[in-house]
């Protein structure tokens, strides 16, 4: 089992997003940075393109879309505690980028969610 935001955990949401079948016109970066309050951070990039999707740790310029999150509310929202929504409502998640390119492909990332319940439910948790 990985450990949530290990290098080992983002390998592992890789292996599983090569099972998704992705529409070839959909084209989409979305990037996640994740705080610790020793100022640490974890950073992976999803990319979506050429019919693929792959995630990598990092970060990189232009993406489409920025979700950034303290360790806490980005581990609340993969253990499905609350939504992405109620964190960027409540102040906790800031997004940053074209949320409208996210808001055009829902349907397409919902499937890509999906595709990484497999590893989410092999995550080591920092409370456990």
């Amino acid at each position: 089992m990985a450990q949530f935001l290990s290098p080992e955990w983002i390998s592992d949401l890789d292996a599983s997003a090569e099972a998704l079948d992705v529409p070839s016109g959909l084209q989409l970066v979305v990037q996640q940075i994740v705080s610790d309050g020793d100022a640490r951070e974890v950073s992976y990039v999803i990319e979506i393109g050429e019919g693929r999707v792959q995630v990598r740790p990092g970060r990189v310029e232009g993406a489409d879309i920025t979700f950034a999150q303290d360790r806490a509310t980005a581990e609340a929202i993969a253990r499905g505690e609350i939504s992405a929504q109620e964190a960027f409502l409540a102040g906790r998640l800031r997004v940053g980028g074209d949320l409208r390119a996210v808001m055009d492909r829902s349907r397409e990332l919902a499937a890509v969610s999906d595709v990484f319940a497999s590893a989410r439910a092999a995550t080591t948790w920092s409370g456990t």
